[in-house]
């Protein structure tokens, strides 16, 4: 089992809380977003994560006028949707939707193929704290 100091563990218990959205992402390329974007969540089809991925993708979509494909990767506790984002390019086209089974994961495994804290960037706090964005 990973050490993990209780206040590491705390920053990334209150970072689940992001979503994929934010205007960094359109600063950093003039044309952003120029082809459809990922969303990928690391859970079945028709559950919770699921169905609040559908309705980010449905308003980034309109927001940004491409479409935001919601791609479901469920297995190993969300681990392999979170591994598909860390090994995708790093060009702001692959998203991933993080609860906080990620900040369980990566408390609880040791032997992760991927460092959750330091791989993954948060982009935007989600919905239920950014209303205003809806």
């Amino acid at each position: 089992m990973a050490k993990l100091s209780r206040r590491a563990f705390c920053n990334m218990a209150a970072s689940t809380l992001t979503t994929a959205f934010g205007p960094s992402l359109a600063a950093a390329e003039p044309s952003y977003p120029s082809r459809p974007i990922r969303l990928i969540v690391g859970f079945p089809p028709g559950g919770t994560a699921d169905l609040m991925a559908r309705l980010i993708g449905q308003r980034l979509s309109s927001r940004l006028r491409q479409p935001v494909i919601v791609e479901n990767k469920p297995g190993a506790s969300g681990n392999i949707g979170t591994e598909t984002v860390v090994r995708a390019l790093p060009d702001g086209y692959t998203l991933l939707l993080v609860t906080a089974t990620n900040a369980i994961n990566a408390a609880l495994y040791g032997k992760l193929n991927f460092n959750f804290v330091n791989d993954i960037d948060r982009l935007a706090a989600s919905a239920a704290t950014h209303s205003s964005w809806w």
